[in-house]
């Protein structure tokens, strides 16, 4: 069945020309990915300004990442002109990347301090739990009973039986 197969210099001219266009191809594909994760990374840090209280976080914080932000839309909205400019871009978005990424994780940081600041200025609170009781009691404080796990076993002749007696071997 060798009607349907290619010629051996066919085969090994399309192994060449893969091997010649793999590293082309691989840094077309980091570039893609790279401007992906920014293009994400810019909408996820939009929400999270948009959605965090100015209070929560720090004029300086906030600012930090605004302009870590607007350098990134701007790597984004470069388009390079050739192939050695594509794998410079790529590099200079990935720093942007990186760069916003450490600030918007300072902003995670200051909500989760002001969290904590707020929850240590609430008074009763006893290490976040609303009742006194310890893990383990009940609501008069008694200590719950430890719970076992049993498996029931019938220990009667014959109970592995069917009910109705033995089977026929009709």
């Amino acid at each position: 069945t060798g009607g349907s197969s290619l010629p051996k210099d066919d085969i090994e001219r399309m192994m060449r020309e893969a091997e010649q266009y793999a590293e082309e191809d691989h840094k077309r594909r980091e570039a893609a990915e790279t401007r992906n994760q920014a293009e994400q990374l810019v909408h996820q840090t939009e929400r999270l300004l948009a959605d965090t209280d100015d209070g929560a976080v720090p004029a300086e914080t906030r600012s930090e990442v605004a302009g870590a932000l607007d350098d990134l839309r701007a790597r984004l909205a470069e388009t390079p002109e050739n192939p050695a400019q594509a794998a410079q871009h790529t590099t200079v978005l990935r720093q942007a990347v990186e760069r916003t990424t450490a600030a918007a994780q300072r902003v995670g940081t200051a909500m989760y301090a002001r969290a904590k600041e707020r929850q240590e200025d609430v008074p009763g609170s006893a290490g976040g739990r609303t009742d006194a009781t310890q893990p383990g009691e009940g609501q008069d404080g008694a200590r719950e009973e430890d719970v076992v796990d049993a498996e029931v076993v019938d220990d009667e002749p014959g109970s592995d039986e069917p009910k109705g007696g033995p089977a026929s071997g009709g």
